[in-house]
């Protein structure tokens, strides 16, 4: 695995081989969090038709939606983070070019990456001890909290990926491996 600067408009074989496995992570995730959207909103769908047209209303569809709005969150985030497309404050950003650009872009992958971290860490040792203690969810459902709280690490382990990514690039000088956005309009690697 080598570390040196690519020949002009290359990049390494491991950072190439990083970027597939990254990508591939990342998209599945999203799938997945897609497939959680529509499934939550069939089943929202279907509570309503129950409750108003039969008077006879799923009483456990709001608490699934409501975790499956977690996997959703968690497995979707990776993915936008890797587009660029998280909140961001753009007056300053847009006006940066060259060197400083570089450097924000490195602040920012830094805070995210620290914020994976924080995902990864305190989220395993939060399931650990919610499954040590046998919680279980509150309302219809009673699910073990344990399982429900990886989708924490598991999303922060995904963001990492996408970080360790962004950092390599951004150290080789390398434009961002996936489109990014800024301001009103999107902009691209190419551009």
């Amino acid at each position: 695995m080598s570390l040196e600067r690519p020949p002009a408009g290359g990049e390494p074989r491991a950072l190439r081989a990083l970027g597939r496995v990254v990508s591939a992570l990342t998209a599945a995730a999203a799938a997945l969090a897609a497939a959680g959207v529509l499934a939550s909103l069939a089943l929202i769908g279907w509570a309503v038709v129950m409750r108003y047209a039969f008077n006879r209303a799923p009483v456990w569809v709001d608490d699934l939606v409501g975790l499956m709005l977690v996997a959703v969150v968690m497995l979707a985030a990776a993915q936008v983070l890797r587009r660029g497309e998280h909140i961001a404050v753009d007056v300053l950003t847009d006006t940066l070019t060259g060197r400083a650009e570089r450097w924000a872009r490195a602040l920012s992958v830094a805070a995210a990456a620290l914020v994976a971290m924080m995902l990864i860490v305190n989220g395993w040792q939060t399931a650990m001890q919610s499954r040590q203690l046998g919680i279980v969810t509150e309302g219809r459902l009673e699910w073990p909290v344990w399982l429900l709280m990886l989708l924490l690490p598991a999303g922060g382990v995904l963001m990492a990926l996408v970080c360790i990514e962004s950092l390599w690039r951004l150290a080789l000088g390398l434009p961002p491996a996936a489109p990014q956005r800024h301001g009103a309009g999107a902009r691209t690697a190419d551009e």
